[in-house]
């Protein structure tokens, strides 16, 4: 294990805002993971577990305990199919995400193409239950290896043991705090087709006779992000994000028929989709913007994408009390207008 000290965090998120940490440690394999925890509760520290720094905001002051990156590599796809006639890949939790996509794809798997371009590795996509353009992570992961910190076993935990619903797991609710994933295994599609029900996915092809491959199914959904700021492009303001800062708000039956007679009162229609049987889901975006922050807005060196209504980005220099200034101005200013809280995504550390 190679402990260093004072590392500033900035450089290691995608919004590049943050403070340092008092101790940091990049872990490659299970042992120095262990040992780092080992670390932590020898000397007292809080302990925090980094990712890829996509869908998280550091405080000013950083991290007063341990920060533990995860980087184990290794994607390795199981010779044999599993009893649905899957094609597995056991990938650590270290590797970038994209880089796994693009490995499917050219393994000619289905499943996982509509999450092209999203920034991070793979041990935060089933924390969050990552998802974008129809698909979530939840539905090809067949078991996540964790670190229990309870007890300091590694276990193997079932897709129906890690609770997955709309960007939440277990790891991010009631078991927040208990593990550490080392190793994720998806069960893909072979030859099977890409999923093209998203809207945008449908007018990107538009007018086309054939049908799109899985290679062509990810160029189009990395366009997409690409158009809306959502890619990471070096020298691209509008990239400096932690990825969407808001969830899409899921209403009851009597929560949206409130919204709608909001919206009406307004001469609005609000965009909405069936979530579950009782449920409705509502687009941020669209109460962000229609209640008075339009792309561009911003707060000293903090603003909303020029491309994203739901980004919050780093101009050049903005502190974490900015950002979260502007969240709390545009949630209460949407509370107040629609009467619907949004809940943010990032996961805030050091505040």
């Amino acid at each position: 294990m190679h402990l260093l000290e004072n590392i500033p965090l900035a450089p290691l998120t995608t919004i590049r805002i943050g403070g340092p940490a008092r101790y940091f440690v990049e872990a490659k394999s299970i042992g120095e993971v262990q040992e780092a925890v080992a670390f932590a509760r020898s000397r007292d520290l809080s302990l925090f577990v980094l990712s890829g720094g996509s869908n998280l905001l550091v405080s000013d002051a950083g991290w007063p305990g341990l920060i533990l990156k995860i980087a184990i590599p290794g994607i390795d796809q199981q010779a044999a199919q599993d009893e649905e006639g899957k094609v597995v890949f056991e990938v650590g939790a270290g590797e970038s995400w994209d880089r796994f996509v693009s490995r499917s794809i050219i393994a000619r798997c289905a499943g996982v193409e509509c999450l092209s371009g999203i920034p991070g590795s793979v041990g935060g996509t089933p924390v969050q239950n990552v998802g974008a353009y129809g698909q979530e992570v939840s539905d090809t992961i067949s078991s996540v290896q964790v670190l229990d910190l309870k007890d300091g076993q590694v276990r193997e935990l079932c897709r129906q043991a890690c609770g997955f619903g709309y960007r939440s797991s277990i790891f991010n609710s009631s078991e927040r705090g208990r593990f550490i994933v080392l190793r994720v295994r998806y069960a893909l599609i072979p030859e099977g087709k890409p999923r093209i029900s998203y809207a945008d996915l449908r007018r990107h092809f538009a007018g086309r006779e054939t049908t799109p491959d899985l290679a062509e199914t990810r160029e189009a959904v990395r366009h997409i992000r690409a158009l809306k700021g959502m890619l990471i492009v070096a020298g691209d303001q509008d990239c400096q994000s932690a990825g969407s800062f808001f969830k899409n708000p899921i209403l009851s039956e009597a929560q949206h028929e409130d919204l709608k007679q909001r919206a009406a009162v307004r001469g609005l229609t609000v965009p909405s989709y069936p979530a579950l049987e009782t449920r409705k889901k509502v687009s941020a975006a669209w109460l962000v913007e229609r209640s008075g922050f339009a792309k561009g807005y911003g707060i000293g060196h903090a603003g909303i994408s020029s491309k994203h209504a739901l980004a919050i980005v780093n101009r050049g220099g903005a502190t974490a009390a900015e950002v979260l200034a502007l969240k709390d101005q545009i949630q209460h200013r949407v509370q107040e207008i629609w009467g619907v809280h949004l809940e943010s995504e990032p996961v805030l550390v050091g505040f």
